[in-house]
């Protein structure tokens, strides 16, 4: 288990637990980051702040500090790719 920051570019995980509490978590569930929720880190900026995920058929970016708040398992691609079918 890790967190969604720990991914290298073109990893896949399925969101396991979401460790944020309060409004922000509310907003961090609201844009599909779900437990069960199979995920993609595309890149992250020149500087790592912020990253861009594939999340349920959709790009989003997301800073680093949710990123680290965010506990997934890593998958492999095909697991991924069968999963986004």
């Amino acid at each position: 288990m890790i967190t969604i920051n720990k991914l290298k570019p073109s990893e896949c995980g399925v969101v396991l637990s979401i460790s944020i509490r309060g409004a922000l978590r509310r907003r961090i569930i609201d844009m599909g980051i779900t437990p069960g929720a199979f995920i993609k880190l595309n890149r992250t900026a020149p500087f790592g702040d912020p990253i861009e995920i594939t999340i349920r058929g959709y790009n989003l970016s997301i800073r680093k500090a949710e990123a680290r708040e965010i506990i997934v398992k890593k998958i492999s691609k095909s697991e991924y790719e069968e999963s986004a079918c």
